[in-house]
């Protein structure tokens, strides 16, 4: 689900720092001055102090300086360029720099710089081209430096590509030369300041009233999930909004590349991987920190994304005693999903025959939910399907819930429905044992929506 659906549906107005509206098309000259303002600047302050500044007091006093160094060049500048080479220099002391606008938009569900002259937006699902720009390939390097020294992570020519993450929990990727062969470039995936819930969701029409239901009831009677989708679909944010319905009094220990979920329990443990150093030592997997939260006394194990070996030792701790667990997987079906689960396993280096490897499958995972974003942007839940057995070799699926696209509208909006397929799900009596009321007409095949 993107920032700009939770706009746009509810109505509610982006917030915008009260400044003077940003042209971005600085001249050369007024661009050489804010370079050699800035450089003035940095040579002026304690970096050290700056950073034990109130946020606002530290604005104030950066205003006051460049204005007065602005002053001392005698420029030939009118009052809305002064403020705008203000604006820029606050934002490259206290933010990241041009793109930091962008960052307070809070219709910008992604920002990619392709290299220091084209940086593109998301936007409901659209990608659109900005009139940013980046002084040169120096001033991206600078401002990816800033972002992974914040976590402790490193980015040069011996490890050109890094995964890292903003305060506010926005996930970064950034690669460089001699990778990157037209400059650094620099992707951001932001996610909601304010938490989406299931019920932004089902307004938002990713998925129906009844699926939600269905969906709070899987984790409450602490059923084995895994969430499929493709890049960019939502799969972490919907993960995010399942685990609300995670009761507050279990132990939860999320298990991360770079930390993106943002649970509200009480008692909740983060861990994160981490990579190598220089010397290409002490790196920490995915797997170790599953084996070793097992070690941890949770109630609930929840795995960020799966991509190696660590699916594993995941199925196992599924199968020991913790269940409710959740995972997410790139993936264009259910049927695909375990596909690449058990290729994982092969690429990792070990040797499970198919058979044993699909019969734990089977028994720790109960349903697997497709997540897709359609080509109008919009995201939708166009699975929801149960694991029921083994049948020879194969692991046998059915359809609960199914999302049918029936066209695409004038205005190029995907039309379509969700429909229940009639099926009465294995799990109806795990819930009910659990306690989890579900009424059975939540599964009659007649009723469709939009």
């Amino acid at each position: 689900m993107s920032l700009r659906e939770s706009i746009t549906e509810s109505g509610e107005q982006p917030v915008r720092r009260a400044e003077t509206p940003r042209s971005w098309r600085l001249s050369p000259a007024q661009a050489a001055l804010k370079a050699r303002i800035h450089e003035k600047l940095l040579g002026l302050v304690d970096l050290g102090a700056l950073e034990r500044m109130a946020p606002e007091q530290l604005r104030a006093e950066l205003k006051v300086l460049v204005e007065r160094l602005l002053t001392e060049e005698r420029s030939a500048i009118n009052e809305a360029e002064r403020r705008q080479i203000i604006l820029d220099i606050q934002d490259e002391v206290m933010g990241l720099g041009p793109i930091e606008p962008l960052l307070a938009d809070v219709t910008v569900s992604d920002i990619l710089v392709n290299n220091s002259a084209q940086v593109f937006v998301e936007r409901a699902g659209r990608l659109e081209l900005t009139d940013l720009r980046f002084d040169d390939d120096q001033h991206v390097m600078r401002i990816i430096e800033k972002i992974v020294s914040r976590i402790g992570r490193r980015v040069d020519e011996s490890s050109p590509m890094v995964d890292a993450r903003l305060p506010d929990g926005s996930r970064v990727n950034a690669v460089i030369p001699p990778l990157a062969l037209d400059g650094p470039v620099l992707s951001i995936r932001r996610f909601a300041v304010v938490p989406l819930t299931m019920k932004d969701i089902v307004a938002f029409g990713t998925l129906t009233s009844e699926m939600a239901e269905l969906i709070n009831g899987l984790v409450k009677a602490k059923t084995n999930v895994l969430i499929s989708g493709g890049t960019g679909t939502g799969k972490t944010t919907l993960l995010n909004i399942m685990s609300a319905a995670i009761p507050s009094a279990e132990r939860i220990i999320t298990i991360e590349d770079a930390a993106e979920l943002k649970l509200q329990q009480p008692h909740v443990v983060r861990l994160e991987t981490r990579p190598p150093n220089i010397e290409g030592r002490g790196e920490v997997t995915q797997r170790a920190l599953v084996r070793n939260s097992l070690r941890m006394r949770p109630d609930r194990i929840i795995v960020g994304e799966v991509r190696g070996a660590e699916v594993l030792d995941m199925l196992q701790a599924m199968n020991t005693g913790h269940e409710g667990s959740m995972t997410t997987i790139h993936s264009n079906s259910p049927r695909d999903a375990l596909t690449r689960l058990e290729n994982m396993v092969g690429m990792a280096g070990m040797t499970v025959p198919p058979r044993a490897f699909r019969q734990q499958l089977m028994s720790a995972l109960s349903v697997v939910i497709q997540i897709s974003r359609l080509t109008d942007g919009r995201r939708k839940i166009v699975s929801i399907q149960e694991l029921t057995g083994m049948e020879g070799e194969i692991v046998s699926m059915q359809e609960i819930f199914t999302y049918e696209q029936t066209g695409i509208g004038p205005d190029g909006k995907v039309r379509g429905h969700f429909r229940a397929t009639g099926i009465r799900p294995k799990f109806m009596d795990r819930l009910r044992v659990r306690g989890v009321t579900v009424p059975d007409n939540l599964f009659d095949p007649e009723r469709k929506q939009e």
